[in-house]
């Protein structure tokens, strides 16, 4: 005798997801017939004379070429200084005299590349202080012994790396 009422939401209707792209034609699967390419309906004509048509192969031997010298920033092994590079900065510094009596000191950012030989090359400053110093740390920076490359893969690669060069005064 009792009836209840009952609120059905309304639902829009869905629509299916469209199909997925077509798989790319595997080469086994063309057939060549004079110029033209066929292919489950689909037929290519080809500009070229039979003279001219490059054959195809269903495997295409992939040689392995040495990599480009590829420049890193951040390597599984990053390349170290042979002992205590601060040390070596340290006992190789020649304060420059003009420095020393305007009272400039700071610290000289310098950025270089380590060769996959360990050797360093163009050495650069990024931030500088005076230039007295920026060239200080550029000569003991370009006097540096070679260093131990860094590796990627367990290869040794060029690695762009960031120095910084602190000059303190003591008083």
């Amino acid at each position: 005798q009792f009836e209840q009422e009952v609120e059905v939401p309304q639902t829009a209707e869905k629509t299916p997801p469209p199909p997925p792209p077509p798989a790319p034609i595997p080469i086994s699967q063309l057939k060549i017939v004079n110029n033209t390419v066929e292919t489950e309906g689909v037929k290519i004509i080809s500009e070229t004379s039979e003279k001219e048509a490059i054959p195809i192969s269903k495997s295409i031997p992939v040689t392995e070429t040495e990599e480009p010298d590829v420049l890193f920033r951040i390597v599984e092994s990053p390349p170290e200084f042979p002992g205590n590079v601060f040390k070596y900065l340290s006992e190789n510094i020649h304060y420059p005299q003009s420095a020393i009596e305007y009272g400039i000191q700071g610290k000289v950012i310098c950025e270089f590349t380590v060769n996959k030989d360990g050797s360093i090359v163009d050495v650069t400053v990024i931030r500088g202080v005076d230039q007295s110093l920026d060239k200080e740390a550029l000569r003991v920076i370009n006097s540096m012994p070679k260093w131990i490359p860094g590796k990627q893969r367990g290869k040794a690669v060029r690695v762009k790396f960031t120095l910084p060069v602190n000059f303190k005064l003591m008083m």
